[in-house]
């Protein structure tokens, strides 16, 4: 038995076909939706957000008026809570830094959204956006290599960027939507766990594809396994095709039914759904918001 075989050996793949996988994310949902489709919780959602600018058309000027807008969200919404943060490309980061003024965390996005380029153009690309003020790095999972059995080299690529980030936080983009089957999606998010991720995210968005109730509900199992087994709390990130204030309540809902209210906090749960903010606003106040 590898070491990869003795690690999963630890872990339960039992019931994880997808037909079960999806009664009981479902079922999860529809016990606790009702309970959770309030203006607090939308409120709360709000905390959530990494507000997004990850565009071919990006500019420096483009990004000043994004961040300029995220300095005036008080303004507009003073009594609600700001996105927990801003992710941009590595090449941006300089300009939030220079011009954010509320306190969101920075993040970047390194080998995305395909991973096809060499471990050690991540690894610098990962050390310069630190470099230059990034608290967050969000990585995309090398899936041919995961796919293929590779895992050696895997786990190897997720700690020398682990390493590279310093301080900064690790997001591991597993592009579920990818993996084939929920036994793939939970080695893979064990995997990433056990090399240094701080979180585990479903998507890129960029792949057709996005985020599922079935993929969280498998990814949230695991880091509760996780966390059992290592005393070692791991956050999780949903992104991909996450829009309506009624996706972002499913997700609430099965995260914290599976791993409970402690993680229901911008330290353990984030959404990637810049569009969603101005849903939830809209839902909040009863009228159309269109701020971002």
């Amino acid at each position: 038995m590898d070491r990869f075989e003795e690690l999963f050996s630890k872990y339960d793949f039992s019931n994880l076909d997808f037909e079960s996988v999806s009664n009981k994310a479902h079922q999860l949902v529809k016990d606790g939706f009702e309970r959770n489709n309030d203006k607090a919780v939308y409120s709360q959602l709000l905390s959530f957000i990494d507000i997004t600018s990850l565009n071919f058309g990006d500019s420096f000027d483009s990004i000043i008026s994004f961040v300029n807008k995220i300095n005036a969200f008080d303004d507009h919404f003073e009594i609600l809570p700001h996105p927990a943060a801003i992710c941009v490309f590595p090449a941006f980061v300089p300009i939030v830094k220079d011009n954010l003024q509320e306190n969101l965390d920075i993040a970047s996005v390194i080998g995305f959204p395909y991973p096809h380029t060499f471990t050690e153009v991540k690894i610098a690309e990962a050390a310069m956006a630190v470099m230059e003020g990034a608290s967050e790095i969000d990585y995309v999972l090398p899936s041919s290599l995961f796919l293929s059995g590779n895992y050696d080299d895997v786990y190897m690529e997720i700690t020398e960027i682990k390493s590279a980030c310093q301080n900064a936080k690790l997001k591991v983009i597993l592009e579920t939507g990818l993996l084939n089957s929920p036994v793939m999606i939970k080695k893979a998010s064990i995997l990433s766990m056990v090399a240094g991720a701080d979180f585990i995210k479903t998507s890129t968005g960029k792949y057709s594809i996005n985020a599922t109730l079935e993929a969280v509900y498998v990814m949230a199992n695991a880091i509760k396994e996780f966390n059992q087994l290592n005393s070692s709390k791991v956050g999780l990130k949903v992104a991909g095709g996450v829009s309506t204030t009624s996706d972002a309540v499913s997700y609430y809902t099965l995260v914290k039914s599976v791993l409970g209210e402690e993680w229901l906090t911008p330290d353990y749960f984030r959404i990637g759904a810049s569009k969603l903010v101005n849903h939830l606003l809209s839902s909040i106040s009863g009228k159309d918001i269109a701020y971002f």
